[in-house]
């Protein structure tokens, strides 16, 4: 349990507030804690026995916790996830030895290929496969009936008010709430969902999802898990995904918290509501972090990930790349890039097929393509990279559109950009579009700082005469000229030798 200091001083906050540090868990989230339990249970019960294959769907950290139990007690280990989850939890899970099987993102949860309907259809054709789906399995919530909810009631010394907790699968919420509502009835637990979820109450409250989709991972869901309880929740708030990753970066920033974009919803839900219900001196309040950045280091830790999805201002980008420490030597500063001789950029319409699509990469040579709606709308970029991954993968065919393919993270930049920070997004993005209207790569910024050399004009008979622009190509000529004689020279004698 850590107190909170200076976000509270910056917010004017009188109550106490404590945060439950799940994220220092050994695997990084609250998630490690049902991962042994699930695996333990079915142990106890003989369902399960080293050697055979575990299967679980997951946004990654309950597959993380599963992973880590499963590599410990001999276990193989399958996780379904889908597509939106960061690439560090794949990674995380590779190395842990989990075979990752990632899924599209805007599958639901019922259709066949989604995350969950991989994980039921793999269950059903391995041998001596099981799935200890942490959607309905109790030993979900009771992990958190016996242990967290517990062990903020013991290290709080029953001293609590309000206690916030993300909803994702309904377990942290439920067990906790049990545990903590026996204990004292008097505890207002509210419940944190995030925007496009489904399971705040009262229904009214769940709008539909924001454009391009939800963004935190772990929390919220579009449909309700057996395992979850909302009969004990006092009230739910609903969280945005940029005011959940500001106040992420200030956990970090202002706390020397290293949390994840749902501890920046819970403590953004919390802060909220307290100054809306002038929660104050002698209150204590105490919010769930369920885990840790390590999932998300190139997601909301990097300013150009923010700005690209318009949680913070190309301003605010540019300014989070210099240091008021240091002096900036790159070149570049007085140039912007208004300055530089730009192609207009080639768009492809959202309903082209990708077969269209191929042609038109392989006409022009061109690695990628903006993608916009017959509206003028511009909804992001096709690459050539993204297109092979997902023909390879077979996920598409030649007949789909491109708005299957699309991919957000197509980097605008404005005129106004000067150069050297150019140069620094073009270091993570192989292009930018420039005010929706022109292109620019690496080879356009190189042409700027170091401009090509102008062809040679080729000799005529009078400038070689007059010594002129052909004096280098003549110097060469006699050198090449001069070392066949040599050659010849030396052949001759070597003839006459024998």
């Amino acid at each position: 349990m850590i107190r909170i200091n200076n976000i509270t001083k910056a917010e004017g906050i009188e109550c106490e507030l404590l945060v439950k540090a799940e994220f220092l868990n050994p695997g990084g989230s609250v998630k490690d804690r049902i991962g042994r339990r699930m695996l333990l249970d079915a142990e106890r019960l003989g369902t399960i026995k080293p050697g055979d294959i575990l299967i679980e769907p997951t946004s990654g950290n309950t597959g993380v916790g599963l992973s880590m139990a499963a590599a410990a007690r001999g276990y193989k280990m399958i996780i379904t996830m889908p597509e939106k989850m960061s690439q560090e939890k794949q990674d995380a899970l590779k190395g842990l030895g989990a075979t990752v099987i990632r899924t599209p993102t805007a599958y639901a949860f019922d259709h066949a290929k989604s995350h969950i309907g991989i994980a039921i259809e793999l269950t059903k054709t391995l041998k001596n496969a099981y799935c200890l789906d942490q959607y309905k399995n109790t030993g979900n919530p009771m992990a958190h009936y016996e242990e967290t909810g517990m062990e903020i009631w013991e290290q709080c010394e029953g001293k609590i008010d309000y206690v916030f907790i993300g909803a994702g699968t309904g377990g942290t919420l439920t067990g906790i709430s049990r545990k903590l509502k026996e204990l004292d009835p008097n505890i207002k637990i509210i419940a944190v969902d995030p925007v496009g979820s489904i399971l705040a109450e009262p229904e009214s409250l769940n709008g539909p999802p924001p454009e391009g989709g939800q963004q935190v991972e772990g929390i919220g869901y579009d449909f309700l898990p057996r395992v979850l309880d909302r009969t004990l929740t006092d009230f739910w708030v609903k969280g945005a995904d940029k005011e959940s990753y500001l106040m992420a970066r200030r956990l970090m920033r202002e706390e020397g918290l290293m949390c994840g974009g749902s501890s920046g919803t819970a403590m953004y839900a919390a802060i909220d509501y307290i100054k809306a219900n002038k929660i104050g001196k002698g209150k204590r309040v105490v919010v769930l972090l369920p885990d840790n950045i390590r999932n998300y280091m190139t997601k909301h830790l990097n300013d150009d990930w923010m700005y690209e999805r318009n949680y913070i201002s190309e301003a605010e980008c540019s300014a989070g790349a210099r240091s008021d420490l240091i002096p900036n030597t790159d070149w570049g500063q007085d140039l912007t890039v208004g300055s530089l001789d730009l192609p207009d950029a080639v768009f492809l319409q959202d309903t082209t097929s990708i077969g269209d699509a191929l042609k038109a990469f392989y006409a022009s040579g061109f690695a990628q393509y903006p993608v916009r709606e017959a509206s003028g709308k511009i909804t992001g970029v096709l690459t050539k990279t993204e297109t092979m991954k997902q023909l390879v993968k077979k996920r598409v065919t030649e007949a789909d559109p491109v708005s299957s393919l699309v991919q957000r993270e197509l980097r605008h930049v404005s005129k106004t950009v000067t150069l050297d920070e150019l140069g620094r997004i073009l270091a993570r993005n192989r292009f930018a579009l420039v005010e929706k209207t022109k292109f620019v790569t690496t080879s356009d910024l190189l042409k700027k700082v170091s401009p090509p050399p102008k062809a040679a004009a080729p000799c005529d008979s009078k400038a070689s005469s007059e010594g002129g622009c052909c004096k280098v190509q003549q110097l060469a000529a006699a050198a090449v000229l001069g070392m066949g004689l040599s050659a010849a020279a030396t052949f001759l004698f070597m003839k006459s030798k024998n």
